[in-house]
């Protein structure tokens, strides 16, 4: 039989990717430390190590990735920078037009990732025509948890609206229950804010005050009513939030000690490592007022400007996260759904084979939208202004009048 002459040239460029990078390695840094992260990455390492491509692990502790972009500024202003960094999409845009990614074009066009990533994605990995970054997942992040165990016990349905989340949320209260688990970080307080704003404004307010950072929208009554809620839920999680990582949040979900989180779907790593079945013993539905909309943040393995010596091995690395064998065997265990849209559902549980139906449905209804919380939303410093206030609100006496006021200023100085 004649081999086409395409397949021939594919495989021509995939051997000598291959044999350029036998013996060589990758440095990779990202954040991934968690006990669900780190196995799921570990399917990445495994299919690099049966390609003869080393790894070498560069983990930066902080499930929102602040100290891994300190410890990547770093060592890319001492002319030291990784083969790949993980990084959110904003941050893979500001990288690229400080000049320091690489150029993955060759091996995108090999793969034909154009035509199996979605458009929203490849806003953040394309710059100027040229491929800087490879989409490991898309993650959701609107998701509330629920200990199904104790919502069945208290004669407890899931809540749809934040009217009525409150309702639920103050008869565990009332029970002795703690109805939320949450982790004081920043990043963890804008999670909610993002499922508050969305929930109570709908996706097009969304889009006028998070992503177009509209002082009209941000200014507005609307948002006080989210602030206002911001309070309400801040009323519902227990005394020692402060400073808690999010998997412990999980946790105290899974262990019985508290009865919902609003958190993304990589809590299903903690889940599935804990033996539940998320979607049975762990309930997944969109947080409050949310559903028909997706909120969606996407890890990137960006690539650095490396030498000539390591780019085979950066490719390889590229073209193992792409193939749709990795991107369903990672997701699987990351709690995540491929970034390729070709992929079968078949093997994903409830939860993944819901947001994998609901993503479509909100990219055709102009319903899919980057996530503020988790780096999609906005630029890192208009996202950094938004973090303080929203993380002061949380934490003190502020009124949602203040806060409002005080979300306008921040934006503004933010954007000079």
């Amino acid at each position: 039989m004649k081999v086409p002459a395409k397949l021939l040239a594919t495989a021509a460029v995939s051997t000598l990717i291959s044999s350029a990078a036998m013996a060589q390695s990758v440095e990779v840094l990202h954040w991934w430390t968690a006990g669900g992260e780190a196995a799921a990455l570990n399917v990445l390492k495994e299919d690099l190590a049966g390609q003869g491509i080393g790894w070498e692990d560069m983990p930066v502790a902080g499930g929102g990735g602040e100290a891994a972009a300190t410890t990547l500024k770093a060592r890319v202003a001492a002319g030291n920078p990784p083969t790949a960094a993980q990084l959110l999409g904003m941050q893979v845009r500001e990288w690229a037009d400080e000049g320091a990614l690489g150029d993955l074009t060759a091996v995108a066009t090999e793969g034909h990732w154009a035509d199996v990533v979605p458009s929203a994605l490849q806003d953040f990995a394309v710059r100027d025509g040229k491929w800087n970054a490879v989409p490991v997942n898309i993650h959701r992040p609107n998701w509330l948890w629920i200990n199904a165990a104790i919502f069945e016990e208290n004669g407890l349905t899931p809540p749809t609206t934040w009217e009525e989340f409150n309702t639920v949320a103050q008869t565990l209260k009332d029970k002795g229950i703690t109805p939320l688990a949450h982790g004081g970080q920043p990043w963890q307080d804008a999670t909610i804010f993002d499922d508050v704003v969305l929930g109570i404004g709908g996706a097009d307010f969304y889009r006028k005050a998070i992503i177009e950072a509209d002082m009209d929208a941000l200014g507005s009554d609307t948002m006080v009513q989210v602030f206002n809620q911001m309070r309400t839920v801040r009323g519902f999680v227990d005394d020692n939030f402060s400073g808690r990582d999010w998997n412990l949040a999980t946790a105290m979900v899974l262990n019985g000690e508290a009865a919902m989180q609003l958190m993304g779907d990589w809590a299903k790593g903690e889940i599935v490592r804990a033996d539940m079945t998320p979607g049975t013993d762990i309930l997944c539905v969109t947080a409050p007022g949310t559903e028909g909309s997706y909120l969606f943040n996407t890890d990137f393995f960006a690539a650095f400007d490396v030498s000539d010596d390591n780019q085979a091995a950066q490719s390889a690395l590229a073209a193992s996260v792409m193939s749709p064998a990795f991107q369903e065997a990672f997701n699987l265990v990351k709690g995540s759904i491929p970034a390729r849209t070709d992929v079968a559902p078949d093997n994903f549980d409830a939860c993944g084979q819901k947001a994998m139906a609901d993503i479509k449905e909100a990219e055709a209804n102009g319903t899919l939208l980057g996530s503020l919380a988790h780096g999609h939303g906005q630029t890192s410093a208009v996202q950094r202004a938004i973090f303080d206030v929203v993380t002061e609100h949380f934490n003190s006496d502020m009124s949602a009048e203040d806060a409002v006021e005080e979300l306008q200023i921040a934006v503004e100085s933010a954007q000079l």
